[in-house]
């Protein structure tokens, strides 16, 4: 294990549902003569998967089941899932936290976790007492510590409040304080959860750049988990990705994020949709299709594609709005278009919205759609309705393919170029 900075085995996690202390007498009599013989809990395996439907048949969820995975030293792992996928139980059991139901977890080394604003703060004390109790429970001594501190407090932004307890802090400054502590005090491997989201963009971008240098320059390993793909990707080496408590899969990153965005957005280049009763406006059908007519999914780079949106109208409106926008293969939504405000009278209308010069590299982007009146009041609004993927173009006659994915850029429209000699 000289090289494996954390090895996960098996690793499960049961959560009771309810009330504590609603069972009954011979459930409690059965698990307490369970582990006097050392057995596993009688109840346990009654579990259900942690889907999150509002309906079960048993009183206790599977948060995390069955996990396995190991991470490198100098590793970034993304850990992805939707809301209740367990990535932050997994961190907290990482973090020794709480503890799994079954399993094993080796750590070569010492953790230090950012799970949420203010966790390992006490707040009756300064943020200077707060940076030397957190290195000390990392086991470093005071002479180490103060090594480190005027790069803390220079990287936390908070020097003028250092003095000032923690509890006076408002949310930014304690994650700022918080990171800069964890990132700083030289754990072998550094855990962040979403809390960063709780920060500026400046601090986010000097968080990010700040758990690049710890992997890259000083061999530490980083646990990442983020909604952000475009972040994700990067900063992160390798992704774990969770569903429903289990691993559903673990490679590279990006491999890892296409399944994520294939996994939680629609899949497909059209769809038809029933008017809405009592709206005075209604999305009946979303397409992409080609400059021909026809319906398209793959298109090749340099083709052109147009999203054909139509709508019936039942009553009579006046300035309304057709809008689509595009989200790219990193969740980044790179443009919106619009419609001018026109007035309708009832009956079924198109809006053809066609690619102009600019080229999208290669990867799959997503459409939303929305019906407005001026541009600001919602009549109705679709989020990743439809999909289609840019593909690759065989650009000589020698077979040559120009694989230009989003991590090339978004757009391929080329600068106009020449070259001269100048001697």
């Amino acid at each position: 294990m000289s090289d494996i900075a954390i090895k996960v085995e098996n690793l499960s996690k049961l959560y009771r549902l309810g009330e504590v202390g609603t069972g009954t007498m011979s459930q409690d009599l059965n698990r307490w003569w369970a582990s006097v013989r050392g057995k596993e809990d009688p109840f346990a395996t009654v579990g259900e998967t942690n889907d999150r439907t509002s309906k079960g048949n048993s009183d206790f969820v599977w948060s995390l089941k069955d996990i396995n995975f190991e991470v490198k030293k100098g590793e970034v792992l993304g850990i992805i899932g939707r809301n209740g996928a367990g990535k932050s139980t997994l961190l907290k059991i990482l973090s020794k936290i709480t503890a799994p139901t079954t399993g094993k977890i080796k750590v070569n080394g010492r953790i230090a976790s950012l799970l949420e604003v203010g966790t390992g703060f006490h707040p009756e004390l300064t943020g200077r007492e707060n940076i030397f109790l957190n290195g000390a429970i990392l086991g470093m001594t005071k002479t180490e510590i103060r090594s480190k501190f005027d790069e803390i407090v220079d990287f936390s932004g908070v020097e003028r409040y250092i003095d000032t307890p923690v509890k006076r802090y408002s949310s930014g400054m304690y994650v700022r304080l918080a990171f800069a502590v964890s990132a700083f005090l030289e754990p072998e491997v550094l855990i962040v959860d979403e809390v960063l989201a709780v920060g500026d963009a400046e601090f986010q971008k000097k968080c990010l750049g700040r758990m690049k240098d710890v992997s890259v320059n000083d061999g530490r390993t980083v646990l990442f988990v983020s909604h952000n793909m475009a972040a994700i990707q990067k900063l992160c080496t390798s992704g774990l990705f969770l569903q429903n408590g289990t691993v559903l899969a673990n490679e590279g990153i990006d491999p890892i994020v296409d399944m994520y965005l294939a996994n939680n957005f629609y899949n497909g280049n059209s769809v038809i949709l029933e008017p809405k009763t009592g709206q005075s406006a209604s999305i009946i059908k979303v397409e992409i299709i080609d400059e021909d007519g026809e319906s398209v999914y793959e298109i090749a780079i340099g083709k052109k594609w147009i999203v054909k949106l139509t709508f019936q109208v039942d009553k009579v409106i006046k300035g309304m709005v057709s809008s689509i926008g595009i989200v790219s293969p990193a969740d980044i939504s790179i443009c919106t278009s619009w419609q001018e405000p026109m007035d309708f009278v009832p009956g079924v209308y198109c809006s053809e919205f066609k690619q102009n010069d600019v080229q999208f590299a290669a990867g799959k982007y997503r459409v939303f759609v929305a019906l407005s009146i001026g541009g600001t009041q919602n009549i109705q609004f679709l989020e990743d309705v439809a999909s289609f993927n840019i593909i690759p173009v065989i650009k000589s006659a020698d077979a040559t393919v120009v694989s230009y994915d989003a991590s090339t850029g978004i757009v391929l429209n080329q600068l106009q170029m020449v070259t001269y000699p100048v001697c």
